[in-house]
């Protein structure tokens, strides 16, 4: 196979016709069979470990060259083994985050995020204007003259993303960047991803095995099994799916939606749910326990299925701080237990509620009923987005 230059170089900075990955990989335990189109901004990737994940990923880098098939992003093509068309992984101007960061060890946090200059502008790519934008997002102001032995991991990883930006890559990769971190740090992090997905248009790839932030970040995900896309769609809908639920159940599945925080009582806190702006003709507050979060906050509220109490009339005397009224949308049977989804207003995305076999049969209930759920304020987690708004 020849190699080649890119066959077209006029995509525009941020914009994405469509990822196309239509590729067959010969591996140790099967064969990766990709038949992938994707036009979203962000797109998680999402699996067992050993599905297939990263073999995906290095493949639409190029340093799987046995690969047999067709990438394109655009009207840019990588890859055609029929066509004998094969771009260099230095010329597919990707970048790439793996979960341990990979920096210059010999270089500070400046000259690492630098580390992809040459290459930006030799693309005409913005690279000044792009390295202030990542500094001042990321928060490595104060970081920057300090070595790389002297950073903490969460520091790492951040470093790490934002010298694949200031690179200027038309495609961001991240493999489970956050993956070899504690949860509450991964959790921290979270709004760092958010600000990166709403400052560039860089379309993204984004692995994780973790369902709240492939909901929180990704526009569309795809599951891997064996090495083959066995669902693909929006998150919420893919993770809640019969034969998904089960994996993301075991990676801590959590109903997410937005909200913002308003006034609490002072031992406990707020917020109203929806999009900041968005319809409030029948808003929806739920107590929580006390945060830092300051009123007008954009927060994004997680709620475990299995945490979600359901009854089919206005219980009372409960310790529970919110009865919410919803109506159920769908039931579904999942292994040993029922999925219900209730919707609590039309404006709102809908919960996914777990209960047991027994109860789905002995509450009686239909698509179409009116319940009420029960939610203690301790199982409503709340996650900073890093936005903010007035009240």
């Amino acid at each position: 196979m020849t190699s080649v230059p890119p066959t077209h170089d006029s995509l525009q900075e941020g914009s994405l016709d469509g990822l196309t990955v239509q590729v067959r990989l010969p591996l140790d335990r099967f064969e990766l069979n990709i038949d992938l189109h994707t036009e979203k901004h962000v797109t998680g990737i999402f699996g067992v470990s050993g599905a297939g994940k990263t073999s995906l990923l290095e493949t639409i880098c190029g340093v799987r060259r046995q690969a047999r098939g067709i990438i394109a992003l655009g009207e840019e093509t990588w890859l055609d083994s029929d066509r004998e068309v094969f771009v260099q992984p230095s010329q597919r101007h990707i970048g790439y985050v793996p979960q341990d960061g990979l920096l210059f060890p010999h270089k500070n946090v400046r000259h690492n995020l630098l580390a992809g200059r040459k290459r930006g502008v030799r693309r005409g790519h913005p690279v000044q204007q792009t390295f202030e934008t990542v500094v001042h997002i990321l928060e490595l102001g104060p970081l920057l003259e300090r070595t790389v032995h002297a950073l903490s991991g969460g520091e790492r990883q951040r470093v790490a993303l934002g010298r694949a930006l200031c690179s200027g890559p038309r495609l961001l990769l991240l493999d489970e960047p956050f993956a070899s971190l504690d949860l509450a740090l991964r959790r921290k992090l979270l709004p760092f991803l958010r600000r990166v997905r709403a400052e560039f248009q860089t379309p993204m790839l984004f692995v994780s095995h973790d369902p709240l932030e492939v909901q929180a970040l990704c526009d569309d995900l795809i599951v891997l099994g064996d090495g083959r896309i066995i669902s693909q769609g929006d998150p919420r809908t893919v993770l809640t799916a019969s034969h998904i639920f089960p994996l993301a159940e075991q990676h801590g599945f959590e109903n997410i939606l937005p909200c913002y925080s308003v006034e609490g009582d002072g031992s406990t806190g707020q917020v109203r749910l929806g999009e900041r702006g968005g319809a409030e003709r029948a808003p929806v507050e739920l107590v929580t326990v006390r945060s830092e979060a300051q009123p007008g906050e954009a927060l994004l509220a997680g709620i475990p299925a299995h945490d979600i109490m359901l009854a089919t009339q206005r219980p009372e005397g409960l310790s529970a701080r919110n009865v919410l009224p919803a109506r159920i949308t769908q039931l579904r049977s999942v292994g040993h237990v029922g999925l219900v989804t209730a919707e609590l207003s039309p404006d709102l995305p809908p919960l996914t509620v777990e209960v047991t076999e027994k109860s789905f049969v002995e509450l009686g209930l239909r698509v179409g009923s009116e319940v009420f759920l029960v939610i203690k304020a301790t199982s409503c987690r709340l996650y900073r987005t890093g936005e903010s708004r007035r009240v």
